[in-house]
C-alpha cells in the first residue's frame, strides 16, 4: 500500500472534522462531539496553537487516518512527553500499518523535540485499541483515573468575581 504520513496543515482542517466525527460515532459519542472547523482551526492554527496534527494519506490522496497531540510534562519523572489525544483510522484501512505508521511517526518526532514518554487514554470497550497498543509495547497504569470539569462547573470555578 502506498502510504503518507505528514503534519497537518490549515486546509487538512475539514478532512480531520470528518475523521473526528467518524471516530466520534465509533466510540458512541457523537452526541459529545461538538467541534468546529473554526475551533479547531484556531487550536491548531491560531494566535496560541494547543494541538497539532498527523495526517495518513493514500495513494489517491484521500486521507484515511489522524492522530491529535500535544506536549505534555509528567513532574515526578521530569520527562517531557506527548499525549495523543486521537488516533483514528477508518475501518477499511486497520489492519493495513496505518495505525502503526501514525504511531512511528509521532514517536520519532516526540523523541526529536527531547521527549521520553507517550501517553493516552482508552475506552475500556475498545479491545481493538487496546491489543493494538499492547502489541506496542505501551501498558496501562490502573492507578490514575480520568478527571474532568466542564460546562457550568467550570464556568463557576473559573469566576474570579466568585
Amino acid at each position: 500500500m502506498n502510504l503518507r504520513i505528514e503534519k497537518a496543515i490549515e486546509r487538512d482542517v475539514p478532512q480531520i472534522i470528518r475523521l473526528i466525527r467518524e471516530f466520534a460515532e465509533y466510540e458512541k459519542l457523537l452526541e459529545f462531539c461538538q467541534v468546529t472547523e473554526e475551533k479547531l482551526c484556531a487550536a491548531m492554527f491560531g494566535e496560541r496553537p494547543c494541538v497539532e496534527g498527523l495526517m495518513a494519506f493514500d495513494a489517491e490522496n484521500k486521507a484515511i487516518g489522524y492522530a491529535l497531540f500535544y506536549e505534555n510534562f509528567a513532574s515526578f519523572r521530569g520527562q517531557r512527553g506527548v499525549y495523543l489525544e486521537d488516533l483514528y483510522v477508518v475501518p477499511e484501512m486497520r489492519k493495513a500499518g496505518v495505525g502503526l505508521a501514525l504511531m512511528k511517526y509521532l514517536a520519532k518526532l516526540a523523541k526529536e523535540r527531547g521527549c521520553e514518554r507517550m501517553d493516552w487514554q482508552v475506552l475500556t470497550w475498545n479491545e481493538p485499541a487496546i491489543r493494538f497498543y499492547e502489541l506496542l509495547g505501551a501498558e496501562i497504569d490502573e492507578s490514575e483515573r480520568h478527571w474532568k470539569i466542564t460546562g457550568a462547573d467550570f464556568e463557576r470555578l473559573a469566576n474570579v468575581d466568585g
